[in-house]
């Protein structure tokens, strides 16, 4: 009997910060062929949900899709800065209005979520695109846990979107073509004791050369901090004691985990479905000066800005991926090659590979079925979606 899998081996692990190191160095160099901001077609036709929009790359990304005409749904905690963002856009926009609207969601809680998913379903419109957005890291703080009894990292960044994404496929059938992108992001979100955020990595890239020559590019690596996690798929809560808790792999586990269910999830629906699903690199983002933190590490942070995007920069990898009218196409061609995993974009709007842990079918599966079983859902909740038949979970208004 083999042995499984415990942990990442030193020499993975060395790999995988080489790679993260990597992509700090040389994301500039390798982003230069594209514009800034990114030049959308006009999008009326186009319904789209984005969460964690009221700072860095969210906010961006939502402004460029409403300034392009397309209804946003800025799906967030804080309802009063996200309307008072929207009043901003529209002044600056000499008075236009903008098709935008907020709708509360608490990632932290999987009642939220499935609220949320109930009251938009009821509308019974077409949703086109869903962007999970919204991420957290919050370094050096001591492991928490959710009120449904989840580590943060993993709950925010892959087991709400998780349950957001499934719950809301009947919307998403509507739309005919649509997509759900999950930001993968190097840094999301990050918070430090006391301190204000000074990095965000998301994701948003844009690519100005046809996406046809991409369709055999399945062979490119791009670093990301998913690299530098592993998924013990026994204790995706990180309560057995099996491993030390950090901040750093609560966070890398979550977004590996989210990389792993979205290779799962993008094979269930049926081509015919239209539903698409994928993975964006936005980059590793600068947002707010570290003014807070001691000088002396204040003077190696201002070393590095020339290297670091801004969250506009940071926006194009999922604009591109929610707007580039070949990205169906892509998605469809790794579903009918049987490809390992689903669609990733690098914040340099190329196809790409996750990292090598992520290649592993079984773990994916079993991920896939863990993140079921923890967010409430019968393993069969995504082929009864799509027949139209009624999916009960155990939290929201549709508790047992």
């Amino acid at each position: 009997m083999v042995k499984k899998k415990q942990a990442l081996g030193w020499i993975e692990w060395l790999i995988g910060w080489m790679y993260v190191t990597y992509e700090l160095l040389f994301q500039r160099t390798k982003t230069s062929h594209l514009q800034n901001p990114l030049e959308l077609p006009s999008l009326n036709d186009l319904t789209c949900i984005v969460t964690g929009t009221t700072s860095g790359i969210g906010k961006e990304i939502a402004r460029q899709l409403a300034e392009a005409g397309a209804h946003v749904v800025m799906a967030v905690r804080n309802r009063k800065t996200a309307n008072e963002l929207i009043d901003q856009w529209c002044s600056s926009w000499a008075g236009i209005l903008l098709n935008v609207e907020v709708m509360e969601l608490d990632l932290l809680s999987l009642d939220s979520v499935v609220g949320f998913a109930n009251t938009w379903n009821a509308r019974l419109e077409p949703l086109h695109v869903l962007i999970n957005n919204a991420g957290i890291f919050s370094i050096g703080e001591t492991q928490k846990f959710s009120k449904d009894g989840f580590e943060e990292h993993l709950q925010v960044n892959h087991l709400a979107p998780a349950l957001l994404s499934v719950l809301l496929l009947p919307s998403l059938i509507k739309g005919s073509t649509s997509r759900i992108i999950n930001v993968n992001s190097v840094i999301s979100s990050i918070r430090i004791k006391g301190l204000s955020i000074c990095i965000i990595a998301t994701n948003n890239c844009f690519h100005v050369s046809p996406m046809r020559p991409w369709l055999n590019a399945k062979g490119i690596l791009k670093a990301q901090m998913h690299y530098v996690g592993f998924v013990d798929t026994e204790d995706m809560n990180t309560v057995s004691g099996k491993r030390k808790y950090s901040s750093l792999l609560g966070y890398t586990n979550s977004k590996l985990a989210q990389v792993m269910f979205s290779s799962v999830l993008h094979k269930r629906p049926p081509v015919e479905s239209g539903v698409n699903v994928m993975c964006v690199s936005p980059g590793i983002v600068h947002t707010n000066v570290a003014r807070d933190l001691p000088r002396i590490v204040q003077a190696a942070y201002h070393l590095i800005p020339y290297f670091l995007f801004s969250p506009q920069e940071g926006a194009r990898s999922a604009l591109f991926a929610a707007t580039d009218p070949q990205i169906p196409e892509y998605c469809e061609s790794l579903k009918t090659d049987e490809w390992p995993f689903c669609a990733f974009i690098s914040q340099g709007c190329h196809p790409t590979n996750p990292s090598k842990e992520a290649h592993s079918v079984e773990t994916s599966f079993e991920v896939w079925e863990k993140t079921l079983e923890m967010i409430g859902l019968p393993s069969d909740a995504v082929e009864r979606l799509i027949e139209g038949k009624e999916v009960r979970c155990r939290y929201g208004t549709g508790k047992d």
